[in-house]
């Protein structure tokens, strides 16, 4: 970002922490934004594939749910409630049930957090530890759970991790993501062998921690087959099993859930981003019933629960996922970006695709070279960041809505952008 002190950024260089990131790629001051457009202070309209890394999967500022919260608010509806009962509250809950958790023969209690994913992961976490009495809590290569300091000895990235300065995050073993030692080996089979052995060093878990997708560790998608084994291992360890669907959830792989065509019932499922539906902070950790142990206020927090956000969510499920027809749609736009993103992978020498459904990228080996093709698609109008251990994921997290002109047009200018930085490195090599 721009260092100047006395022109429009002035301010944010003044008194914003050193902490701002995504500001630093996309050093534009935005004003306006619908749908899955971004429109910056000189009039000039970005579109966002990045759509608040999976918080807007519904796009920016859908005219059903905004109409919905200005008359909650208009009509003097609760703001904040505690976690007191509240007419907002009740309605999303029943529509939760009825429209998401009926259907899916799935049977959770729903608990608000505080209004950020780490704070259900944090829950999740001490609630595993409560069940079981025990304190491992088994986490994967690559995995990213959060930034407070629970969720953060979950997550794998060194440089997320250096930021609790000289301190221990303790009481996590780490095991190998399917794939993280290459196709040829077995993760599975290590993970159970260290889980067997009573000389491993590994004590025994209170819950495995897994994400289906990995969302900033590079797009990892965890098969059925790994998936099943890991709950297989949890039930035989007698560790519970959580399963982190706060930005593969909502639709983003495909159906509500990442994993609910997987068959698996986790334990307890952390959720967030775009559970409001609108962008909006809510949290809630999806709790088995007979996991449900915890005292009053004994897991609290002054923001727990966002009524405004129990406003949008609920229009969310009534309007997307009443019946089977945004799946399909999703599942014809999941197609489209796969299509488009393996023409551009073709033209990179070892490129590869990552991911699931509409949380696709492109490995393309570097992350010099995919924060590069980032910069230049921000150049072209395009709002598009990186994933990976080592930033080399060229990331599409696209708005679930987006109208597929706008969509064909943004995979348009990534290709270009694509061409124009791989000719460029290949020009530098040679």
């Amino acid at each position: 970002m721009s260092t100047d002190m006395s022109g429009e950024f002035a301010i944010f260089n003044r008194r914003e922490s050193e902490a701002r990131s995504y500001c630093r790629s996309f050093p534009k001051s935005f004003v306006k934004a619908t749908g899955s457009e971004l429109t910056d202070s000189d009039g000039r309209s970005y579109i966002d594939f990045l759509a608040g890394c999976s918080s807007l999967n519904y796009g920016h500022n859908d005219p059903d749910m905004k109409q919905a919260l200005i008359d909650h608010i208009m009509a003097d509806g609760i703001t904040h409630g505690l976690d007191m009962h509240s007419d907002a509250k009740a309605a999303f809950l029943t529509a939760f049930e009825d429209i998401i958790l009926k259907p899916r023969g799935m049977d959770y209690k729903v608990m608000m957090t505080g209004p950020t994913g780490t704070n259900a992961v944090e829950a999740a976490m001490k609630l595993a530890r409560k069940v079981t009495g025990r304190r491992n809590i088994i986490a994967f290569t690559n995995g990213f759970h959060g930034m407070t300091m629970g969720a953060l000895a979950c997550t794998g990235n060194a440089s997320k991790r250096a930021g609790a300065g000289p301190v221990s995050l303790n009481d996590v073993s780490r095991m190998p993501f399917e794939g993280a030692f290459g196709a040829d080996i077995d993760s599975l089979r290590i993970v159970e062998e260290m889980l067997s052995n009573p000389s491993s060093g590994i004590d025994a878990p209170a819950a495995f921690i897994i994400e289906p997708v990995q969302g900033e560790g590079g797009l990892n998608a965890a098969s059925t087959e790994f998936m099943q084994g890991i709950a297989r291992l949890a039930r035989e360890h007698g560790a519970l099993l959580i399963v982190d669907d706060i930005q593969a959830g909502c639709g983003r792989t495909g159906t509500f859930f990442s994993f609910e065509e997987m068959g698996i019932e986790p334990d307890l499922i952390p959720m967030a981003k775009s559970f409001s539906g609108m962008g909006l902070p809510f949290a809630a950790l999806l709790i088995k019933p007979e996991h449900d142990i915890w005292g009053p206020a004994e897991h609290n927090g002054t923001f727990r629960g966002n009524t405004h956000a129990f406003v949008t969510a609920r229009v969310a499920l009534e309007k997307f996922w009443k019946d089977d027809s945004f799946q399909h749609e999703i599942a014809e736009k999941a197609e489209m970006l796969r299509e488009a993103l393996q023409r551009i992978a073709d033209e990179i020498p070892g490129a590869s695709l990552n991911g699931r459904g509409m949380m696709l990228g492109v490995d393309v080996g570097s992350g010099d070279l995919a924060g590069a093709i980032c910069a230049r698609a921000f150049e072209m109008g395009l709002i598009i960041e990186t994933s990976g251990a080592n930033d080399e994921v060229v990331k599409v997290l696209a708005p679930l809505t987006t109208p597929k002109d706008t969509f064909a047009k943004g995979l348009s200018i990534l290709h270009d952008a694509a061409r124009d930085i791989s000719a460029t490195h290949k020009i530098a090599a040679e």
